[in-house]
């Protein structure tokens, strides 16, 4: 399993800033694999699983702030 992780920071103040980058991107590749995130609050994260090729992969968004953003992934990281 892989995780692709999206990195920007949560509100409607940065939605499309360059500071979201990293969410536009998941969200486009979301889309393109028919993704739907769900809140996860294990990981304070917006999550989604699909499969690309013959990978299975883990999408997760942070809803922490940028420089917070490990408080999220690190747990992801443990859990798989």
């Amino acid at each position: 399993m892989k995780l692709i992780v999206g990195l920007g920071n949560p509100g409607a103040g940065y939605a499309l800033t360059r500071h979201n980058i990293g969410f536009l991107v998941l969200e486009k590749l979301a889309r393109g694999n028919h993704v739907k995130f769900k809140a996860n609050k294990r990981f304070s994260a917006l999550t989604g699983e699909c499969a690309i090729g013959k990978e299975k992969v883990f999408l997760a968004m942070p809803q922490t702030f940028m420089n917070l953003s490990g408080h999220s992934v690190r747990p992801m990281l443990n859990w798989l």
